[in-house]
């Protein structure tokens, strides 16, 4: 059984962009992803793969400003499961403090916490720099008996570690059904049950109130939301954000001062951010 491989290069290229790709060539016969250096590596058997039809999807992409180019090849039936072991998902030390690795995975479970996840058609393996930095914040923070929002959920990975870490509520938010059913396939493989996950935006945020926001998206969309962020986020509340380079952090920054947030601090990785509001 054949294969198409199709790599998509994605500008910008960031989680929420190789997410919303991936829900829309889902709905056309795409089975499986891998988030890459450029964008996103995708696959679809060759007998359903209709070049026209995923232009058209190309061409019709619901994110404003995004722009989406792309490259294929054929490629002879294979041992998926071994090659997505060998060459995609390799398990994933973070400060000799927490490994991410899947089920197929046989690190010895030696390290402080031990995240399962089975990445499937959803993303946050951990690998992309702005999950990374996400997870230092988490492993660094106080989230001990406190409310925390994880928004643009992917895999659930940081309110995964957020709960193991002692957070109680936590709620995981995406818009993505893929993520939302690969995330409560790996809470079960984490035996977490304090975690709630819902389907959308931030348009589900409503009366709940939270103590840590963790929010890894991207800049117009955080730009957009912050104030709803910021409207369930309780007094001296800590707001966490990434999915935007450095230099983006002044328009964050300046959006953020209009809701009572205070920028606290920030850490990067290859131009990648991560920044630290408190609610005043």
């Amino acid at each position: 059984m054949n294969y198409i491989e199709v790599k998509f290069i994605c500008s910008p290229n960031d989680e929420i962009t190789t997410s919303v790709l991936s829900s829309v060539i889902g709905d056309i016969g795409f089975e499986s992803f891998v988030e890459s250096e450029e964008g996103l590596i995708a696959y679809v058997l060759e007998d359903s793969f209709d070049e026209g039809e995923l232009n058209s999807v190309i061409a019709n992409f619901p994110l404003e400003g995004a722009d989406i180019t792309y490259n294929f090849e054929v490629i002879e039936g294979r041992d998926w499961n071994e090659e997505w072991e060998k060459n995609y998902f390799k398990p994933l030390i973070i400060d000799e403090r927490c490994i991410i690795q899947s089920t197929f995975h046989n690190e010895p479970a030696v390290y402080e916490y031990n995240i399962l996840i089975d990445p499937k058609m959803a993303f946050g393996t951990g690998h992309h720099q702005t999950t990374k930095l996400m997870i230092r914040q988490i492993l660094n923070m106080d989230v001990q008996g406190k409310s925390v929002l994880d928004m643009g959920a992917g895999t659930a990975v940081l309110a995964i570690l957020a709960s193991m870490r002692g957070a109680n509520p936590v709620t995981a938010i995406d818009i993505d059904k893929w993520a939302y059913d690969n995330a409560i396939e790996n809470l079960h493989l984490n035996n977490i049950n304090n975690i709630d996950v819902l389907i959308g935006g931030a348009e589900l945020l409503g009366n709940q109130k939270f103590d840590v926001i963790l929010a890894n998206i991207n800049r117009n969309i955080l730009l957009n939301d912050i104030h709803k962020y910021a409207s369930v986020l309780n007094p001296q509340g800590e707001l966490y954000m990434s999915g935007f380079y450095v230099e983006d952090i002044p328009a964050i920054q300046d959006e953020c001062e209009k809701y009572g947030l205070s920028l606290k601090d920030y850490a990067e990785d290859t131009n990648w951010a991560v920044v630290k509001f408190i609610k005043g």
